[in-house]
């Protein structure tokens, strides 16, 4: 393995302001005594909590930006009327002076990277071709020209975010989903992008947060149960975000 992760690492993205999933992730790394930790962004968007959850993240050794981020630093472009509507709720909750650590949280965000690179691994939000932006999803492996180009941009191995929909691609166009490979997939000399899954917007059809571990060259994908029902009756009780964003958690769409 790289000598970079020695130790085991947990990576999660897709947070989402549901600190309800995010806790109970962060509780579930730490029973398994990992101490790193990597977020491929979007930490806020969607959900209740953007605050809480930046705070959390703060404290993390590697995050990059995502696209939701990125709109609550800036005009948000390509989002839907709900999810504009909730960049600009959530960016005022990031401006309100009456609230601690203002400053903190706004130079932790803009700080952030759009890549990061250790030896044979990247780790991207959206994909290597276009870190912030561009959705890789299953169905994409029937488009070869498409994916041919991505792993292009990959040296070796990548992780990736953005579509909450985890699994392992590989550069033959083929694309195995967790429950495929029971949950563990060995690292080889072959190319691989794997999608790590979503923390607060699952969108499998399991409602559970997910996330992965790097370990002994082997990938594990990690689903964790948390108090769906409270992060949307969060969501359902502020009338600036959609009530579908509360709902669809509570069946992982």
């Amino acid at each position: 393995m790289n000598p970079s992760f020695a130790q085991p690492i947990a990576i999660i993205s897709d947070i989402h302001g549901n600190l309800e999933a995010l806790d109970a992730v962060l509780h579930d790394i730490h029973s398994r005594n990992i101490g790193t930790i990597y977020c491929l962004g979007d930490i806020v968007g969607y959900g209740a909590n953007p605050r809480e959850c930046v705070d959390r993240c703060r404290g993390f050794q590697l995050c990059l930006l995502g696209n939701h981020d990125n709109g609550a630093l800036f005009d948000p472009d390509g989002f839907s009327s709900g999810a504009e509507r909730a960049i600009f709720w959530t960016r005022r909750q990031l401006e309100d002076i009456n609230q601690p650590e203002v400053k903190e949280r706004w130079e932790f965000l803009v700080r952030l990277p759009r890549t990061h690179r250790a030896g044979n691994f990247m780790f991207v939000h959206g994909s290597p071709r276009s870190p912030l932006n561009e959705y890789v999803f299953p169905e994409d492996i029937y488009n070869q020209r498409k994916i041919e180009r991505i792993f292009s941009f990959i040296q070796r191995y990548c992780f990736q975010g953005h579509t909450h929909v985890p699994g392992i691609f590989t550069e033959n166009c083929r694309f195995y989903s967790p429950d495929e490979i029971g949950g563990v997939y060995e690292l080889g000399e072959r190319k691989l992008m794997v999608n790590v899954g979503s923390v607060g917007q699952p969108r499998d059809g399991d409602p559970r947060s997910c996330y992965v571990t790097l370990q002994d060259n082997a990938i594990r994908f990690h689903r964790v149960p948390y108090n769906v029902q409270a992060a949307c009756e969060k969501i359902l009780a502020i009338a600036e975000l959609d009530e579908f964003f509360g709902k669809r958690l509570l069946e992982g769409k």
